[in-house]
């Protein structure tokens, strides 16, 4: 495995913040699809950014003190079962090929499990993020408890690993942010596929398809989040996922979609014409939402906070609100009353790696937003959603637009990760032009 030292690294992290105790963090079930089958298998994302490790049924345990050990439960060497459901490592083979200390049988776990935790001070665990292992962590507490008299103490304290872990993920490493660059381009390149190949009366999920096909041809596992695509008033609904109506001349079409690449995810929002031109009032508030969006990514840079750029975007929407006759009032007043929350009611972004929302808090212990540093990775995303409503100019209705980039953070400013994806009013059409 040719990353395994980041991995090996990761773990090495964790452990020092610990300082002592013992961490016990499992990865996802399977889920059962139906009688038969099952949804496919996507790991935990705090197991698989400790471990690399991609198989179902298995657990990692870390021991931090004054002998660090890294210990992974998984399932068994079974040939028979290979020839069903494919290959698997085997604790054996996991050891070696993921740099563990230790690896045992997840058979094991109720056997070692009891004799791990005892005389442990603390226990790292995520707490209500998983009924089933919670009672199990319960079970192996009381376990050593019972056994106090042979000499066996249990942990005195138990301690969320999510808020340690989510602190360490969220600054990403060279090797992260390689994999991130590769999956935003694919998702880009996908972005533009889908732009040329909508037409009027096309359905939605035909332009579905053409994205999913790009995600697929250039090694993307699957999609990263359940995606949208909204055609005319459809946009106006900002988690619409039925993709099943027909795409009408004359309305623009939202596709909100990336993909995930070893773990890491993309996120990309594009709105463009459904007959490749915007029509006047498409283009003022296109025009209107991408000016939100390069303010926003222009703030976003180290010396700032997380929120700036939902501010810069907010100020740029609220005048042109007031422009538009959308909002009444100035631009301050629109700001203060929050009248602009009628066609913009989401922030403008969010953390983004192993997970589409990523780890990480947005505000500190203090309640300060956390300053941006070189190594976050968050969603630039304003919009603009306009439903028929008696305070509105008809020619607006069923407007729906949102743009939406993912930006790295560097040491001098940002790099937009998704900048392939074409934008510009000039572009789009171009771009969709050379298609018919």
């Amino acid at each position: 495995m040719d990353n395994i030292q980041e991995f090996k690294q990761r773990r090495v992290a964790l452990m020092q913040q610990m300082g002592v105790g013992i961490a016990i963090i499992p990865t996802a079930p399977e889920v059962a699809r139906n009688r038969d089958s099952h949804y496919p298998y996507r790991f935990d994302s705090y197991f698989y950014y400790l471990t690399g490790f991609k198989e179902p049924e298995a657990l990692l345990v870390l021991i931090a003190g004054d002998v660090p050990q890294s210990i992974l439960f998984c399932r068994d060497k079974d040939i028979e079962k290979e020839i069903w459901d494919g290959f698997r490592f085997g604790p054996e083979a996991a050891k070696t090929t993921f740099g563990f200390d230790a690896a045992f049988s997840f058979k094991q776990l109720d056997q070692k499990l009891p004799e791990l935790i005892s005389n442990q001070p603390q226990v790292f665990f995520s707490l209500g993020a998983d009924v089933a292992w919670d009672a199990k962590v319960t079970g192996w507490l009381n376990e050593v408890r019972g056994l106090v008299r042979t000499g066996m103490n249990a942990p005195a304290a138990m301690v969320d690993v999510r808020q340690l872990l989510d602190q360490q993920r969220l600054v990403k490493t060279p090797y992260e942010i390689a994999l991130m660059r590769q999956s935003a381009e694919i998702a880009a390149v996908a972005h533009n596929r889908a732009m040329q190949k909508t037409k009027p009366g096309k359905m939605e999920y035909e332009v579905e398809a053409e994205y999913l096909h790009e995600f697929a041809r250039k090694g993307a596992q699957s999609p990263a989040y359940t995606s949208i695509v909204a055609g005319g008033g459809n946009a106006c609904t900002l988690h619409y996922i039925a993709n099943n109506a027909e795409l009408k001349d004359g309305d623009l079409v939202l596709i909100d979609a990336g993909c995930e690449l070893d773990g890491y995810a993309s996120d990309i929002t594009r709105t463009f014409p459904v007959n490749g031109k915007f029509s006047g009032a498409q283009k003022d508030v296109y025009e209107l939402v991408l000016a939100a969006q390069l303010a926003a990514i222009d703030t976003a840079k180290p010396g700032q906070h997380w929120n700036a750029p939902h501010e810069a975007a907010l100020e740029m929407l609220a005048q042109g609100f007031v422009d538009l006759g959308l909002c009444q009032g100035t631009k301050d007043e629109v700001l203060e009353t929050e009248s602009y929350r009628q066609f913009y009611m989401h922030r403008t972004g969010h953390w983004l790696g192993l997970d589409v929302h990523d780890a990480g808090d947005y505000k500190d212990q203090q309640g300060q937003w956390v300053p941006l540093t070189a190594g976050h990775v968050l969603t630039v995303e304003p919009g603009c959603y306009i439903r028929p409503a008696e305070n509105v100019p008809e020619h607006f209705w069923h407007i729906g637009v949102r743009i939406e980039d993912d930006v790295l953070i560097t040491d001098k400013g940002n790099e937009v990760l998704t900048k392939s994806a074409i934008k510009t009013i000039s572009e789009i059409e171009s771009h969709m032009e050379q298609a018919s």
